[in-house]
């Protein structure tokens, strides 16, 4: 008997979307990466990109429990000297608040050529709606 090796070219992507109105933001992201990696199916290859597209909406209604709102920093830099940028969560999740979940999900993705391209099956909008109805997508909620 052989060992089972999942071929991308072979796999059948499905469209989900996740709601994330009042569920915590870790929730969402891991649900995300879970879906976007392919975990779910049985099918799953860890070096193979097997997972399906994920759309997530209500970005801006999203929580984070406890005091993290006011003490969480996202922060980037731009490689110059000085080049630091520091902007809290409350801040983030008033101005851009699909970035804060790209920005969870992203983190629980694999570092490599295979997260890069697992990321960009990932669709996030603030509002309810989005333009990919054409896909069919399945609603898929979090326990």
């Amino acid at each position: 008997m052989s060992t089972f090796f999942a071929k991308a070219q072979e796999q059948e992507r499905k469209w989900y979307i996740i709601d994330a109105e009042g569920v915590p933001l870790g929730r969402i992201a891991t649900e995300a990466a879970r879906l976007l990696r392919g975990k779910h199916k049985p099918t799953f290859t860890p070096n193979v990109d097997t997972g399906d597209h994920v759309i997530i909406i209500n970005a801006a209604k999203t929580v984070l429990t406890g005091n993290k709102l006011n003490d969480k920093m996202y922060r980037r830099h731009s490689g110059f000297p000085g080049g630091l940028k520091e902007v809290t969560y409350k801040k983030l999740m008033q101005t851009m608040p699909e970035r804060a979940m790209e920005h969870a999900v992203k983190g629980m993705l694999p570092h490599n050529k295979l997260g890069a391209q697992m990321y960009t099956k990932l669709k996030v909008y603030k509002g309810n709606t989005h333009p990919h109805q054409a896909q069919q997508p399945e609603i898929w909620t979090i326990q």
